[in-house]
């Protein structure tokens, strides 16, 4: 995780790439009906196939959103593309499986465990013996030692961007022999699995001037199947080529070009025969599978404009990129990061958690992941942790501790919190703004338009029927995968059934008629701030915050919809809390206790007198989450880990700064001759196995480990 003074794009950036890659696995077996990991919700969908059947050779173009700034990914600027040209072409320790859990990569280590806790915990890294450089030199403790000096976070000189883990280390040094590495830490870590993945030469950490720009540009000594060629930023370009002295399974591939397109851009590079490979929004995934479609009826089923055309001639121009996209197919999963809503409880009606509870009772969340997986046929369930996705070994549906769907309970909520229908209204501010909600809601605000604020539960008339299946044409990604930002409040007490304060107060009336009317308190009406970005690609996440402000308006709670450009809906909102609701997604990782606790740690006040939030732009947080955390952080036992994490989740759920809703869907655009590419969900490419197929070859029915 970034850690503070980091710029807030690197953040934006960095945040969805965390902690190791991933290796092409099985499915872990284990996770049997008494586990409450369960298993992953989607498979991966990468068309797999054996190395028989895969040519030698050919190039792989890979649509990426931009050329990065940096190759060192633990730099503040690093970004997605950053990450995966380390993990082609740098050692990591540690990947992560199908399942989302960490599985040792036999390319480099042969063994890793921790030899003995008392008086400090001690782990012994046995590496491959065929483990080198590209420039012949063994990989060794001298490696481990200069990273861990460089992120220990004990000289400034370094620029990093993180330093969780190494921190805690106390020594690195060499083993028994050159192939040993034997870490000591001065204080016990869990996620030391995390550490070390992806690993650099000592070359770029050696120094801070090496590690600050030596591998900004170029890497000149890398250790994968694939080494980085050039870096063309003029053309939009990073080029991968077979590494030489790489002693595992040859790349099938000759070269890897990754290629910046932009996403409203990708279906006609697709077409165009421009890239091969491509992560793509519902409407391009839509256009390649009416191509298919129309192939297999013999008619054009939708024109250039995106209508039914089955009584007019398609134009020349478009029927030949429908041609073109029947050369691809869509390949789908559910993506390592969730979407939730964000509730700031920093100032407003939601400073009171009673208010910020009846929120989220009021959501149907299984709708909500129905109006937006299920049209893309992918396993519409709503997610029930904020620290685990399903089938990642901390993984369990805490969601009770907040409570479902329940209109009843809301109302009564906000009635206990003294929110009550009817009364008088103090009018609204003539600058505009409103008499509720976040500080300075004023600034920044759209101004009304085509662009700008809609008030739901004002005017409008619910519809009660809205059970998410509704207006599909909408439904997929949500398009954006921003951070944001919130106020703390005590510990919540669990109590059976619930968390307190999720329920009303015995006794405690529903407010009559709070569907239909406004409700208020001290002369304000309840209205909440929902800020939402206006670009394309977002049209899913615009979708979705209508349908929840249907749900928010069916218990008194009006929301003012307002849009506001890309480049500002981070920065100048969410992370400045300019915002009562927003929507954005966090990543997954196998080491929460680890990376997520910034996100979900207690803000505390900095010594310049401002509040130090580190990750968690919500604001909410108590001392018993920041504990727990810290006790699962320092627990070797994976069992008693994953119960503290556990336990960790419900009392976030009960603080309801944060709402889970669903997985993120994952589509990509692949040729259909390219193998062992594509959704990989939790997993990432094992690189030498990607390619083309023979000519007369199929692709496996299912995955492939090869």
């Amino acid at each position: 995780m970034s850690h503070d003074g980091v710029n807030l794009r690197a953040v934006m950036r960095s945040v969805a790439f965390l902690t190791a890659g991933v290796l092409a696995v099985p499915l872990i077996a284990g996770c049997g009906s008494d586990d409450p990991a369960g298993k992953p919700l989607a498979q991966l969908d990468i068309a797999p196939a054996g190395r028989a059947a895969i040519a030698d050779g050919g190039t792989l173009r890979w649509a990426v959103d931009d050329v990065p700034e940096t190759l060192n990914t633990f730099q503040s600027d690093a970004d997605a593309t950053t990450t995966r040209i380390a993990q082609a072409v740098l050692p990591a320790m540690y990947r992560l499986d199908a399942a989302g859990r960490p599985v040792r990569d036999a390319d480099y280590l042969e063994s890793a465990k921790v030899v003995t806790t008392e008086p400090k915990q001690v782990v012994v890294y046995r590496l491959s013996q065929q483990a080198v450089w590209s420039d012949g030199r063994e990989i060794g403790a001298a490696d481990f030692a200069a990273q861990w000096r460089a992120l220990s976070g004990k000289d400034g000189s370094y620029w990093t961007a993180r330093n969780a883990g190494y921190d805690r280390i106390e020594k690195v040094e060499r083993g028994a022999n050159d192939l040993e590495v034997k870490v000591t830490f001065a204080r016990p870590y869990a996620d030391w699995k995390s550490l070390f993945s992806p690993l650099y030469p000592k070359d770029v950490m050696g120094t801070p001037d090496a590690f600050n720009d030596g591998a900004r540009r170029t890497l000149k000594t890398t250790a994968g199947p694939f080494t980085v060629r050039q870096v063309d930023k003029k053309d939009d370009q990073v080029t991968l080529v077979r590494n030489a002295r790489w002693w595992g399974r040859p790349a099938k591939l000759s070269e890897i070009d990754l290629t910046a397109v932009p996403r409203d851009k990708r279906a006609a590079a697709l077409a165009a025969g421009k890239i091969d490979l491509a992560e793509i929004d519902p409407q391009d995934a839509q256009h390649i599978d009416v191509a298919a479609r129309a192939k297999s009826t013999g008619t054009p089923l939708m024109g250039p404009g995106g209508g039914r055309t089955a009584a007019r001639k398609p134009s020349t121009r478009y029927q030949k990129q429908q041609d073109a996209l029947r050369g691809f197919e869509v390949r789908k999963s559910l993506e390592p990061a969730y979407t939730q809503l964000a509730l700031n409880g920093s100032s407003g009606p939601l400073a009171d958690e009673r208010v910020r509870r009846a929120v989220a009772r009021a959501l149907d969340r299984a709708a909500l992941a129905r109006s937006v997986l299920g049209p893309l046929g992918l396993p519409a369930v709503p997610l029930g942790s904020h620290l685990a996705l399903s089938g990642q070994a901390a993984y369990a549906d805490n969601s009770g501790a907040l409570g479902g769907q329940d209109t009843g309970q809301a109302q009564a909520l906000l009635s206990d919190a003294g929110w009550v229908p009817g009364g008088p209204l103090k009018e609204q501010k003539k600058d505009g703004s409103k008499a509720a909600g976040a500080k300075g809601r004023g600034t920044g605000a759209s101004d009304g338009g085509g662009d700008g604020t809609h008030i739901v539960g004002q005017d409008d008339k619910v519809d009660d029927k809205s059970d998410g299946k509704g207006d599909q044409k909408h439904g997929g990604e949500d398009g954006a995968k921003h951070l944001a930002g919130g106020k703390q409040y005590g510990d919540a007490q669990l109590k059976q059934g619930g968390a307190a304060g999720a329920y009303a107060p015995k006794g405690t009336a529903a407010p009559a008629r709070a569907s239909s009317g406004v409700l208020a308190k001290d002369g304000k009406p309840l209205e909440l701030r929902f800020v939402i970005p206006s670009g394309p690609g977002s049209e899913t996440l615009r979708t979705l915050a209508d349908r929840i402000s249907a749900m928010l308006a069916k218990v008194g709670i009006r929301t003012d919809i307002t849009k506001v450009p890309d480049d500002s809906y981070f920065k100048d909102h969410v992370a400045s809390g300019e915002y009562d609701l927003a929507l954005y997604s966090w990543p997954a990782s196998a080491f929460p206790a680890t990376d997520a606790r910034p996100i979900y740690a207690k803000p505390v006040p900095a010594a310049d007198g401002s509040l130090n939030v580190e990750q968690n732009y919500t604001r909410v947080g108590t001392d018993q989450v920041d504990q727990l955390f810290d006790q699962a952080a320092s627990t070797l036992d994976d069992g008693r880990r994953h119960e503290l994490l556990r336990k960790a989740d419900s009392r976030i759920w009960a603080a309801a700064g944060s709402i889970p809703l669903y997985q993120r869907p994952q589509l990509v655009a692949a040729r259909k001759t390219v193998v062992n590419a594509g959704a990989f969900g939790f997993r990432t490419p094992v690189f030498e196995d990607m390619g083309f197929l023979k000519k007369g070859a199929k692709a496996s029915a299912s995955p492939s480990a090869n």
